[in-house]
This record gives structure tokens, C-alpha cells and sequence, in this order.
């Protein structure tokens, strides 16, 4: 009949109200004292009164076990709960309606979807019947249906609050998955283009210079370690790229594309929280200039409020591949802003942060 009842109904840990949800059900039990003291005062002889105290009895343990115990057969424990109280009607007659709240607030609160739907309004209605009597009951009225309402919005808000949980979670997933989806992509893309352009180099220098081209391919190796290394802890969800490691790979990689790298400013004139950002921003920017751009030199600016790496190549078509658009989801999850403009010759990309 409260809404500590209905959280207690809704939760499987080991919470305070899973506890002691049935000791909060138990409270309301000293309203069944009106019923007792009508069949007490009843003119029925002493076995009918004894059946009727016991049904009573009966309808107060079971509520109380319905709300712990036994909540996962709250539909068995709700009919049992209308045959109890159908048991006192030749004794209390009328008055056993005084007994509907209880039934209203287990259904509401406790028996499964869909099923509550029904049995809670067939229960609002059952005071109804309180108009045979010989005088109008109007605190049934007051008091019952509001009882029952309420309880009916304690459900329907658990139950949206749960959905909405549900949705939150889902969202997490996906978003993880895009996180993920984004992280393999820039590392195996940045891994492979230096894995394919040691590999060109090392092709041309095997019959001029064996010696430069057995270097690279020792280097491809411990390339290809590292790629799986990267690939491994991402998926693990455990890899942060490092803009200082990122800064001192992107020449190498660049020169074996036979490109220039120039870089102004340094790591500490960065913002330390935004400093991973940046760092995957230039291993992609770097991944495209030598994929794409056909560039003779690169120029990596660092300031307080974000990167810049530009180059002086064939310049960008309009089109974003994957790559990009990771880019500039990372970016905007940041609170910043990504700018891709020409370079006049070239390509500029440009990232601000807050």
C-alpha cells in the first residue's frame, strides 16, 4: 500500500526495502482491527465468528508473505487473497469491502504485467457494492479509491523508470560499440598504412641496399606486434592514446612516405585533459595525408586550445570516410569544434577545444 511495498516488488538485490519491504506491508495491517471487532460484535454464533477470524488471520500472513516470500507468485497469492475475503462476507456482509484497499494495493503493486491492468480496476470497483447497504459508506470513497490510485502511480512510474533504465543501457551498448567500432578503425588504419609503406620502401631497397631493407622489415614486425597489442586492449576497452607517443611516431611514419614534418609548439602548451583527443585527431590526420593526400611535408601546430595539422597535398574532395567521422564525434563529445578547410595548396585540419 506505499511505495517502499512497490520498490521492494521491483527489486531482486539486497537492498534495505528488499529487506524490509514485508515489514512495511505489516504496518497497515492494524486497519483489519475494524473488521475483527465486527465479527466480535457480530450476532453469529461462536464457530461462524471463529472461520471468520481465522480467514482474516489467514488474508493478513498471506498479504504480508505475498509482499516477500512468496512475491513471485503474487496472481496465486491475490486470488487466495479474494477467496479470504469472500470467506468473511456471511459474517461482515458490506463490511468486508472494508478489505478492498488491501486487495487494490497487492494488485497494483504486486501481481505481473500484464495482468495487474485488469485485476486492479475489477478491485476499485468491488466498494461499489457498499451501496446495497442500508447507509452510504462515503469514507470508502475517500479513502479506498485514492489508496488504489495511488498505488497505480507508484506502478506506473516503476515501470517507466525501468524502461527508461532499459533504454539507457541499450544506448550505452551502442555507444560502446561505436567507441570500439571508432578505436579498431583508427588503429588498424593507422598500423596498416605504415605496414604498407615500410613494406613499398623495403621492396625498392632489397637489391640497392639489403641492409636498409632488412631494417624495415624487423621494423614491419615490431609494427605488426604493436598493431595486435593496440587492437587487443582496445577491444578490452583499456587502450588512451598518448600524444606524446603519437608525436614522435607521426615523422617516422610520414618520412617513410617520403614526407617533410614540421611541428610548432609543444606537448606542454596543450590542455593536459584534452591531450588523448588530440593525440588519436593526429595519428587520423596523419593515417589520411599519407593515404590521400599526396603531400610534401606536414606541419603539426599545438596550442592551449587544440591542434592543427596541416599539409600542402591534392587537398580534400568534400567526402568523409569513417575515419572523419570518428574524428569528429570524438571532437564533439569533447565540446569542441572540427575544421576541414583548404590549405591553399593542400588540406588544413583544424581542431578547437574548450
Amino acid at each position: 500500500m506505499t511505495a517502499p511495498t512497490a520498490l521492494a516488488a521491483q527489486s531482486s538485490d539486497s537492498g534495505p526495502w528488499a529487506r524490509w519491504g514485508w515489514a512495511m506491508a505489516a504496518i497497515w495491517l492494524g486497519f483489519l482491527a475494524f473488521p475483527v471487532i465486527s465479527v466480535w460484535q457480530s450476532d453469529t454464533g461462536w464457530a461462524g465468528k471463529a472461520v471468520t477470524l481465522a480467514a482474516i488471520a489467514a488474508f493478513a500472513v498471506l498479504y504480508v508473505v505475498g509482499f516477500s516470500i512468496w512475491e513471485r507468485h503474487a496472481m496465486r497469492v491475490f486470488v487466495a487473497l479474494v477467496l479470504l475475503m469472500a470467506t468473511t462476507v456471511p459474517v461482515l456482509g458490506i463490511d468486508a469491502v472494508g478489505m478492498t484497499p488491501y486487495l487494490g494495493a497487492y494488485s497494483a503493486l504486486q501481481v505481473p504485467a500484464p495482468a495487474w491492468r485488469w485485476t486492479t480496476p475489477l478491485t476499485a470497483l468491488v466498494p461499489l457494492f457498499s451501496l446495497l447497504g442500508d447507509e452510504f459508506p462515503a469514507f470508502f470513497f475517500v479513502l479506498v479509491w485514492p489508496i488504489i490510485g495511488g498505488c497505480v502511480i507508484v506502478r506506473v512510474l516503476t515501470e517507466a523508470e525501468m524502461r527508461a533504465g532499459e533504454t539507457r543501457g541499450s544506448l550505452a551498448i551502442v555507444a560502446e560499440r561505436e567507441r570500439v567500432a571508432r578505436d579498431v578503425h583508427d588503429v588498424l588504419g593507422h598500423s596498416l598504412t605504415a605496414l604498407s609503406i615500410k613494406a613499398e620502401l623495403a621492396a625498392r631497397l632489397i637489391d640497392v641496399d639489403p641492409q636498409r631493407a632488412r631494417a624495415e622489415l624487423e621494423s614491419i614486425q615490431a609494427t605488426a606486434r604493436s598493431a595486435l597489442a593496440e587492437v587487443r586492449a582496445t577491444v578490452g576497452g583499456l587502450r588512451a592514446a598518448n600524444l606524446e607517443a603519437e608525436l614522435a611516431a607521426a615523422p617516422r611514419v610520414l618520412a617513410d612516405a617520403g614526407v617533410r614534418t614540421k611541428v610548432a609548439g609543444e606537448i606542454a602548451d596543450t590542455d593536459p585533459r584534452h591531450r588523448t583527443l588530440m593525440a588519436w585527431v593526429l595519428r587520423e590526420s596523419v593515417t589520411n595525408v599519407v593515404r590521400h593526400a599526396q603531400a610534401r611535408s606536414v606541419v603539426i601546430e599545438l596550442g592551449p586550445h587544440g591542434i592543427a595539422v596541416s599539409d600542402d597535398g591534392a587537398g580534400c574532395d568534400g567526402t568523409e570516410g569513417n575515419g572523419l567521422r570518428g574524428m569528429r564525434e570524438r571532437v564533439s563529445g569533447a565540446g569542441g569544434t572540427l575544421t576541414i578547410s583548404p590549405a591553399e595548396p593542400g588540406t588544413r585540419v583544424e581542431v578547437g577545444l574548450p
